[in-house]
């Protein structure tokens, strides 16, 4: 049996992916919510306008889906993880024929294995209304995946 060669057309993310709270990892007004807003950006630097971007982390509600926009902007609204380890991440967009996954940080972790400009990939900047975290997907300053 012949099979057929993987496909990367779309994006199918604004129809066929949908979640019902969207962005909102949390309800609106939790106390201590804070938005994680971030871009995602292609190995020349330019915004990936038709990506998808997942979190979740060690709270029942904890998941959040947002699609990215022309510039490639996504914003999740969230509180820190009662561990307080980190945030879990997905993205999927054109060209990727898997997601790849990495983890939000609000300090610099421990890993083992990691150069500090790798380490500082996976740390979100303090932001005006929470925190700012950019995912390069490759290139220069190309965030750190993980395998899973």
């Amino acid at each position: 049996m012949n099979r057929t060669p993987t496909q990367t057309i779309g994006p199918f993310f604004s129809h066929a992916l949908p979640y019902k709270d969207g962005p909102y990892a949390v309800a609106p007004g939790t106390p201590d919510g804070f938005w994680l807003r971030g871009r995602v950006l292609d190995g020349a630097g330019e915004p990936v306008g038709d990506a998808l971007v997942e979190t979740w982390q060690s709270d029942p509600d904890g998941f959040g889906r947002c699609p990215t926009d022309e510039d490639g902007a996504w914003a999740i609204f969230t509180v820190r993880p009662p561990d307080g380890r980190h945030i879990a991440m997905s993205v999927f967009a054109r060209g990727l024929l898997d997601r790849v996954v990495t983890r939000v940080y609000f300090t610099e972790p421990a890993l083992d294995g990691l150069t500090e400009a790798e380490l500082a990939t996976l740390v979100a900047r303090p932001g005006e209304d929470g925190y700012l975290f950019d995912i390069r997907l490759q290139g220069e300053h190309e965030t750190v995946f993980f395998s899973v």
